[in-house]
């Protein structure tokens, strides 16, 4: 199936302009419209995504994927309250801020408006769909979507369903479009036409980043790969430590705030870590340990076949499955330089009861989400009270962590005089 993507990209301008404009009143019914048509979508979604995985699962796409793409009634309901709690945000855009007068009489302030067009690659997730849908809506931007072939069917209908309910308020239906076809091609000239797309944000693995580094014109926000870890501090109270790290581990595998790798203070690798790996172990996960908290284990009791060496590579991996790698460090310094050495910048935690090791670790880890005795699983924009997220950026301009309505917006300057010239 060949595209005119121009004549998308075309169409989302013109749409974003008449967004911008409309009321949040009408933005706001918008979202509460798609809530309403998702919890009664029925059959066609369902049937949609069972072709998808089914798919997904005969031509060998990783399991990761397919379980990201797999739809249930819950993941669908957690959509439907998405779409409410953004929509019960206040209105992002028209806030003027910054005002003051000048010394030659000029009025000078700034104005929320929105970014323009956003382009948005991504893996996997329907829910990914009416997330970046709802929130350009709300954001007054126009977005194009270009999910992958594992959920196409489940986007089709999603997306088909965002445009109608934005029909029936009175939005313009291009302001949410979808590239349905699967020619990869189309990727390198989305990226091309910097003149009509304002942004691009790529949620994926490091070969999609690759490829948007090589090709955009445009502004790019990077999200999608978390290597995240949690430290274990000597002083940590290790029995409520336990069911941090299974949560942060086992909650959703699959997604990009799932922990790594835990780092464990030598003082406590007797006691913490069998128990630790006693615990991964019963709930099914496969427990990588370097030589230190390996030889802890001798003689405890837990799930043997899901022990192993850690390997090199094995530190730095986004394993997006039940796995994770253990090692053993000597000092909250040492903990801290193996995260600035194979972190991604997303989320990094410390487990302790040391005010002074946890203002440390707060001011020293430069991750976009950095955790005193809480679960990596809470980057998130739902959970952070944003309502939903685009991307979860590890970069330091404009946006960090979960990117919601104000890293959606920019500013322009407004100006007013009494007919004033400039000396």
């Amino acid at each position: 199936m060949t595209m005119d993507i121009r004549a998308m990209a075309l169409g989302a301008r013109e749409a974003g302009r008449r967004l911008g404009l409309l009321s949040g009143q009408v933005r706001d019914a918008a979202l509460l419209e798609i809530a309403a048509r998702l919890e009664q979508v029925g059959e066609p979604l369902w049937e949609a995504n069972r072709a998808d995985v089914a798919e997904a699962s005969a031509a060998g796409i990783a399991p990761h994927l397919v379980d990201r793409s797999t739809l249930n009634p819950a993941r669908l309901q957690a959509m439907v309250n998405g779409c409410r709690d953004v929509a019960a945000l206040p209105d992002p855009l028209g806030q003027v801020y910054d005002g003051r007068t000048l010394a030659n009489g000029l009025q000078i302030a700034k104005k929320k408006v929105p970014l323009g067009v956003i382009g948005v690659i991504f893996e996997s997730r329907p829910n990914v769909t009416v997330e970046i849908g709802t929130l350009g809506i709300k954001t007054g931007n126009s977005v194009i979507l270009r999910g992958g072939r594992e959920s196409l069917r489940t986007n089709m209908v999603l997306v088909e369903l965002i445009r109608a309910a934005c029909a029936a308020v009175g939005v313009p239906e291009d302001a949410v479009q979808l590239i349905t076809s699967t020619d990869r091609a189309l990727v390198p000239e989305l990226l091309r036409m910097d003149d009509l797309i304002d942004l691009v944000v790529p949620r994926g693995g490091p070969g999609l980043q690759a490829l948007v580094r090589e090709h955009a014109r445009m502004p790019v926000v990077y999200g999608g790969i978390g290597v995240c870890h949690l430290y274990v501090d000597a002083t940590a109270d290790q029995a409520r430590s336990l069911p941090v790290i299974k949560n942060a581990k086992i909650q959703a595998p699959s997604v990009c705030n799932a922990l790594d790798t835990v780092l464990v203070h030598r003082s406590i690798v007797p006691a913490f870590v069998p128990a630790m790996v006693a615990d991964l172990t019963a709930a099914g996960v496969r427990v990588l340990c370097d030589e230190a908290s390996l030889a802890a284990l001798q003689g405890a009791s837990y799930d043997e076949s899901l022990v192993a060496p850690a390997t090199a590579e094995d530190y730095g991996k986004e394993f997006l499955s039940l796995a994770l790698s253990v090692k053993v460090v000597d000092s909250l310094d040492e903990a801290i330089a193996h995260i600035q050495t194979y972190g991604t910048a997303h989320s990094d935690g410390i487990l302790t009861n040391d005010y002074a090791n946890a203002t440390r670790f707060l001011d020293q880890v430069d991750s976009a989400a950095v955790y005193v005795n809480a679960s990596t699983r809470f980057t998130d924009g739902g959970q952070f009270g944003l309502g939903a997220e685009v991307a979860i950026s590890t970069q330091r301009l404009h946006a960090r962590g979960p990117m919601g309505l104000p890293e959606l917006t920019t500013y322009k300057w407004i100006i007013q005089g009494d007919y004033t010239a400039r000396a």
